[in-house]
Parts: C-alpha cells; sequence; structure tokens
C-alpha cells in the first residue's frame, strides 16, 4: 500500500505519522514544494522577532525523523492528479503512483489588485523565504506598512511591533480581525494596538503603492488622499485554497475541496485535509474551509485513519476556533459568536481594563461567544459549545453575569449542583 500525501505543513505531517503508526508495512510519500524542512507558517512570527532561529519553525527539530519513521520527503510541485491511473504528475520528478491520496495542500496568499503590488520591498507573509526577506528589513527606526489587520495579520503584527520597526496598520474593514470579532472587541483591540504605539487605520483601503524616495524607498497612497512613507510594506489581505492543479481531475471543489464525514473527496481513495478541506461546520452544518492549525491537524489524524481502512473515524464537523494574542491581549471567539437567529445574547463590558465578554444562546444552548483580556474561560466556552450542553437555569444567571460560565459549566456538566450565592 502506498500512501502519497501532497503538502508538508501541520495537515500533512501528522497524517503521515498518524499512517505510519496505523499501517505499519505501508510505503508513505510526502509531498512538499518549498525548498524546505516541514514548517508551521504559526511560527514565523517569533522567526520574525529572533526569537527562534529558522530550524525553530520546523514541525520536527529531530533532522532524522521522517527517516526513522520510514516517510520518504519528495521536494517537488505536484502539476496533476489523474484518478484513473492513480498517477501524478510532478514538476521536476517522474510520474508518482499511489493506492490512497491525500491533497493537505493548504493555502496560498492572495495580492490586491492594487497598482504597485509587484515593486520590491512588498511581501506576503506566508513562506519561510517571506520571512527571511521581512526580518531583513523590519529592523529598529524602519517604517513598516502591514495591509490587512484580520487573524492571520494580526499575528503578524505584533511580530512587526516588537522588531523595534515604526508600524502602521491599514485595514479596509471598519475593525480590526473583521472575521473573529464584533465592532466593539474588534474596536477595542484597535484602542489597545494604538496605546502599545501602532497606528491602525480603519475603514481604509490602500489605493496604490509607489517608488519613493533614497530615504524611503517605498510611497503608500491610501483613498482618502494621505500618504505614508516606508521601507517595507506587508499584505496580509487573504488567503486561498491551493487547488488549482486539481483542474481536470474530476475531484468537486468549491472554496477548498469538498469532503464527506471520513474526509474523503468525491473521487475514491482521494482525500483531502486542512486549509484546503472544505468541510462541514459543527455549528451551521454548511461546509467551509476552517483554516486554523488545530483544524488542519485534528484532520490530518482522521483522514489517515480513513486511508487506512477504519471507517468508524468519522469528522464531526470543525468548531469555529480562534484565539489571537495581540501585544499581550489575548482575545478569542467560538462558533457562532455573530449570533444564531432569534437567539439570546449576554454582554459585559470594561473598556477602560480591555475586558469583555459576550455569549450567544440558542434556546438554552450556548452556540457561540467572544471575550477579550479573559483567558481563564477559553477551554469551558468551548466546551460548552461542542458539547451543546443544556444550562437549564444556568441560561438566565449568564444572561445577568457572563462572568459565572465555569460556575455554570461545572453545574451543567458535572452535577455538582448550583453556587450557593445564587440560593
Amino acid at each position: 500500500m502506498h500512501h502519497v500525501i501532497i503538502g508538508a505543513g501541520p495537515a500533512g505531517v501528522v497524517a503521515a505519522e498518524s499512517l505510519r503508526k496505523l499501517d505499519p508495512e505501508s510505503e508513505i510519500s510526502l509531498i512538499g514544494e518549498e525548498p524546505e524542512a516541514p514548517y508551521s507558517r504559526m511560527a514565523l512570527p517569533y522567526y520574525l522577532i529572533k526569537q527562534i532561529p529558522e530550524e525553530g519553525t520546523h514541525l520536527r527539530k529531530d533532522k532524522n525523523h521522517f527517516v526513522s519513521k520510514k516517510i520518504k520527503i519528495v521536494q517537488d510541485k505536484v502539476t496533476k492528479v489523474e484518478p484513473d491511473s492513480h498517477n501524478l504528475s510532478l514538476e521536476k520528478s517522474g510520474p508518482v503512483s499511489y493506492d490512497k491520496l491525500l491533497v493537505a495542500t493548504g493555502s496560498h496568499a492572495v495580492s490586491p489588485p492594487i497598482p504597485g503590488m509587484d515593486l520590491p520591498g512588498i511581501h506576503n507573509c506566508w513562506t519561510l523565504e517571506d520571512g527571511r526577506n521581512i526580518a531583513e528589513k523590519a529592523i529598529p527606526g524602519a517604517k513598516v506598512v502591514l495591509m490587512g489587520a484580520g487573524f492571520i495579520g494580526c499575528i503578524i503584527l505584533e511580530a512587526l511591533a516588537k522588531s523595534g520597526a515604526e508600524l502602521t496598520v491599514v485595514e479596509m474593514e471598519d475593525r480590526m480581525v473583521p472575521r473573529m470579532m464584533n465592532d466593539i472587541a474588534g474596536n477595542m483591540i484597535k484602542s489597545w494596538c494604538i496605546k502599545q504605539g501602532v497606528n491602525v487605520h480603519t475603514s481604509t483601503m490602500v489605493k496604490a503603492i509607489e517608488e519613493g524616495n533614497s530615504e524611503n524607498p517605498l510611497r503608500v497612497v491610501l483613498n482618502n488622499g494621505d500618504a505614508i512613507e516606508a521601507d517595507l510594506v506587508v499584505s496580509a489581505t487573504g488567503v486561498r485554497s491551493s487547488i488549482a492543479f486539481l483542474e481536470g481531475s474530476g475531484i468537486n471543489t468549491d472554496f477548498g475541496i469538498l469532503i464527506d464525514r471520513h474526509m474523503q473527496s468525491s473521487v475514491a481513495d482521494i482525500y483531502a485535509a486542512g486549509d484546503v478541506a472544505q468541510g462541514k461546520d459543527f455549528s451551521t452544518g454548511e461546509y467551509t474551509v476552517q483554516a486554523i492549525q488545530p483544524t488542519a491537524t485534528e484532520h490530518g489524524v482522521l483522514a489517515a485513519k480513513n486511508m487506512a481502512g477504519f471507517k468508524n473515524a468519522v469528522h464531526p464537523g470543525s468548531v469555529n476556533m480562534n484565539v489571537l494574542d495581540t501585544l499581550g491581549l489575548i482575545s478569542s471567539s467560538f462558533g457562532l459568536w455573530m449570533g444564531a437567529t432569534d437567539g439570546d445574547s449576554a454582554e459585559l463590558l470594561n473598556e477602560e481594563r480591555y475586558r469583555y465578554m459576550n455569549l450567544q444562546f440558542e434556546e438554552d444552548v450556548l452556540v457561540g461567544a467572544t471575550s477579550l483580556g479573559l483567558t481563564q474561560h477559553v477551554g469551558v466556552l468551548r466546551g460548552l459549545i461542542q458539547s451543546k450542553t443544556r444550562l437549564g437555569k444556568w441560561k438566565e444567571k449568564l444572561m445577568e453575569d457572563p462572568t459565572q460560565i465555569m460556575e455554570a459549566y461545572l453545574a451543567s456538566t458535572q452535577a455538582v449542583g448550583f453556587n450557593p450565592r445564587f440560593g
């Protein structure tokens, strides 16, 4: 049995290792198109601030790790998938045959259609090579413009701010991390960043990037007429699933590869995992791409089990989950954080202390949550949402005081009774 995995990120690596445990005698090939050892994109910000060396980004630190597990690493690009013959075409080497195939190619950065995006000194922060280019220029005193303040942008923001550079952030939406935070929480993060010395422009677009002068080689023109001189521009304006090479394969795709609850695509013997997989959302039942590392590793394990023949390995649906550290301010959102139709909500706000909690209910079940500056509730919020626990009388108590979520969790899931302070 030859298991082939396309993509050497977290989903692909975890799947390869799981397959080795589940199918000890199989042949396993892990194909990655970058000329690097398998690494984590989430580690790039730590590399930018020199907290870790390049080797620190590697998913497995032992250089002999994959050899010892008899996992063959192939550094090449897959250009075509032919399901009928169970063959792959590679850019540099010959065809590769497979018995079971996992596509875990992840996402690629998307640059906005802005004049001047091809000028020197403009980089995405998506690959290790991008990281090298940014680290070279993001030095104390450098003027840096970050385009985009979404989840990925805010991770990069912290590293750029800690580099000592003079940082300006430009976000087209009316708040930071708009796909994770509501307007209250998103603007509290903006306020926090400004307090830490970061210039933040929301509801603002980059209109063009022009050549600057000998002192600052770039000039970033905004749609409000202002212009910012810069030494470096980092683009974090979005990503898309890497599925172009699947054209003509017969595999059903939308935003990503459509998968069933066994992680299998529409074509027999071909599976998908990670940022490239469009699977069932736990909260909505819709099919979405959830591009976060915990989901990728979970996908990798489940895909491996199904590839190895364990048909009881069913994907329950991915829980929308985001936890972000922005210059020391922790924020999180889970499930239907934006609210359920005809649902109830509870809110607690302390702007001065940067504390916020918002709970969303459907009947007496917690279906979504947002928190800011409150870290002790993160596991409980996810647990209640994922378990669909009925809160009963505790829903009303939480409507009055959302911080009692731990007591509600214990009372509802472990039958320890009500907190005496509530009678």
